[in-house]
């Protein structure tokens, strides 16, 4: 009697009027025909573990997002370009020339341009951040590689281009609060030619003929703060080469050169694959730069020198994630690959154990059998 009931209890039918359950593809089995083993237990832990690992991976992968950087000739004819500056230097105002020599032959007397505030020394060479180039703000080299705050190597696309939508202003010169104003802070905007050019600062007398007493020389020092440099928009989250550094002269006849490589630069952010459209873009410019500074004799002209080149490329780098769906779909890939994968690896692992215990018994089975041998 409990052999037929158990027989009928196997071989149930779907009940009367459940028209969609007659149609389950998914093989079920009953609780008591399912047996729980210690290999079956140890697989299911790799496979959540390896599970959990591919999922973090790929939520990481798809977060960051895929850059690409891609380099062509710049197109189209641009005539203009500008220049933000937020310099720093150890001398007062009255006593310094700013003035721009581009390749087109134009001058431009930049400091009728720009805005030249008193300030103190001390108040800008310890701030927070500022440091001498190449090195950052504890004093070691900057190679360029390993851990930053921002993350491993430069900022994600991403983040610049959100940084780039902060809104545009000059940060404010401190108070003296009775402090002596033995430094000039000269800062702003300027539209120059987009040529070849050469921005300096120098001393008042020095450098062009022009009307005037010649500044005492005593009274030269180029020390200075950068706190900003950049070309094309404004944006003062974006950090360049030369933001924040500090540079010190060791005589009243020093002379600083910049030497600048500017790169017209695009970020743009796309969301999905394919050619959909940028969600976000700036057009910006970076630029390399190398420094040569040294002390010069009287006959030559001391102070701080930057010459700029435009390169003819334009560099576009592009950030693209896939949509949430897609992420889904993928996500789902690995799972199921995971599953699949595991599911083998434990099927194999059951079939090997099973042919090992068969010799096993084999074995003892012959031992067995000598022994009969024996007794006859």
């Amino acid at each position: 009697m409990n052999g037929y009931n158990e027989k009928s209890h196997y071989d149930d039918e779907p009940e009367p009027g459940s028209f969609v359950r007659a149609f389950d593809a998914f093989p079920k089995s009953k609780p008591q025909y399912v047996t729980r083993t210690s290999g079956g237990g140890k697989w299911t832990v790799v496979m959540t573990v390896v599970s959990c690992i591919l999922l973090w991976s790929e939520l990481a992968r798809w977060w960051r997002g895929e850059e690409t950087h891609t380099f062509a000739v710049e197109k189209g004819v641009s005539h203009s370009m500008q220049i933000n500056l937020d310099i720093v230097v150890k001398m007062k105002c009255k006593d310094l020339h700013v003035n721009v020599q581009d390749a087109a032959g134009d001058r431009i007397l930049a400091a009728s341009r720009l805005q030249e505030d008193p300030t103190n020394w001390g108040q800008w060479v310890d701030a927070k951040g500022v440091h001498r180039l190449g090195r950052d703000s504890q004093g070691r080299v900057v190679t360029g590689s390993g851990w930053h705050d921002e993350g491993f190597g430069e900022e994600h696309v991403h983040d610049i281009v959100a940084m780039g939508r902060k809104k545009a202003r000059w940060a404010k010169t401190p108070r003296l609060w009775g402090a002596e104003a033995d430094s000039c802070r000269i800062y702003g905007s300027l539209d120059l030619n987009k040529v070849q050019g050469d921005f300096h600062i120098t001393a008042r007398g020095h450098g062009y003929a022009e009307a005037g007493q010649h500044l005492d020389h005593s009274a030269f020092n180029f020390s200075h703060v950068i706190s900003e440099l950049s070309f094309g928009p404004y944006y003062p989250s974006l950090v360049n080469p030369l933001d924040r550094t500090i540079n010190i002269a060791d005589a009243h006849f020093y002379k600083f050169q910049y030497f600048m490589s500017v790169v017209p630069t695009i970020y743009s952010v796309h969301r999905g694959s394919g050619s959909a459209p940028a969600e976000r873009t700036i057009f910006t410019n970076q630029y390399a730069v190398t420094e040569q500074s040294k002390e010069i004799s009287e006959r030559f002209v001391p102070g701080l020198f930057f010459k700029y080149d435009i390169e003819p490329i334009m560099l576009h780098i592009e950030e693209r994630r896939d949509g949430f769906l897609t992420f889904a779909v993928k996500v789902i890939n690995i799972l199921s690959g995971v599953v699949v994968a595991c599911h083998w690896g434990f099927t194999l692992s059951e079939w090997l154990r099973e042919v090992i215990g068969r010799r096993r018994r084999t074995q003892s089975e012959g031992v067995i059998g000598a022994k009969s041998d024996y007794d006859d």
